[in-house]
């Protein structure tokens, strides 16, 4: 089953003294429920838009978009869908738990305040009366993640969760949200700081210019199909595995002239330790996708 899907999604916005701006460019897109799907795109990509249309606070203009098999600003939908947003505007006045109170009653729950200092807890705030406007930029967000986690919805969507947090936290957020996944929630991810991406999410969109550029599973996506890691045990001479082909520990070429390579040294008395298609890391997907662009 899926948790969402967009079909030739279109979202132009009208400029003020004429004109328009296109956001999003017929974007297609279905996310299996369960699955922790991470959105990548420069700024201007569309992601924001594209989130404001899967929360039905922005319409498309043309295209179809279906949330948790609904459509988005279905109320019996939303219930089911937690958002943590980029930018987050929070009541300086209330404390932790009063601000979770709110959030419930939004969300038509009746949690205790020992559940709500359980949410608290989890997230690693204090479940005591401290204000919103003392907490830090980290605290804040560890609350809005909280927030969004209230009710264990059936799909997140998280914008920038771990911005303002400190390395060790972003471990502590890291492990929440693989115990979210866990318990069969759908993850959706959109942040700058790939390297959580990459630790996180099962698969991996594209976004540029409006457009889904790229989309697949992690190893799929990183994955460079014409170079490849090799190691051979010691003993084998340099020489050799250079001749080959071989060079600082990779082969450039196909499957084809990867074995003939491999026939070749082998016959000469390497022994092959470990082979792998090489893997390039989420910055270089993304700069790779916007250079063909």
């Amino acid at each position: 089953m899926t948790a969402l899907t967009a079909t030739a999604l279109t979202k132009t916005y009208r400029a003020l003294f004429g004109g328009a701006r296109p956001a999003l460019r017929g974007l297609s897109l279905s996310v299996e429920r369960g699955v922790a799907f991470g959105l990548i795109g420069p700024n201007g990509a569309g992601k924001t838009t594209f989130i404001k249309v899967l929360l039905g606070v922005v319409r498309p203009s043309a295209g179809d978009v279906t949330v948790l098999g609904g459509a988005p600003d279905d109320l019996s939908i939303r219930a089911r869908v937690g958002y943590l947003p980029e930018r987050m505007h929070l009541p300086a006045a209330l404390s932790g738990r009063q601000f979770l109170r709110s959030v419930s009653t939004l969300k038509s729950l009746s949690p205790s305040d020992s559940e709500l200092s359980r949410c608290l807890e989890r997230v690693g705030l204090k479940p005591d009366s401290q204000r919103i406007g003392t907490y830090s930029k980290g605290m804040r967000q560890r609350l809005g993640l909280a927030a969004a986690m209230l009710g264990a919805p059936d799909l997140l969507i998280l914008d920038e969760p771990t911005d303002g947090i400190d390395p060790v936290g972003r471990v502590e957020v890291r492990a929440l949200l693989l115990e979210e996944k866990a318990r069969g929630a759908t993850l959706l991810l959109n942040s700058h700081l790939l390297s959580e991406t990459e630790r996180v999410c099962d698969r991996i969109g594209v976004l540029h210019d409006g457009q889904l550029k790229l989309e697949g599973s992690l190893d799929d996506v990183r994955r460079v199909t014409t170079v490849w890691t090799v190691r051979f045990a010691e003993g084998v001479s340099l020489d050799v595995v250079r001749a080959a082909g071989f060079l600082d520990g990779q082969f450039q070429g196909d499957v084809e002239a990867l074995n003939e390579a491999l026939d070749e040294v082998r016959a000469k008395g390497a022994k092959l330790v470990a082979l792998a298609p090489a893997a390039r890391d989420l910055e270089q997907v993304l700069s790779d996708v916007m250079g063909a662009s």
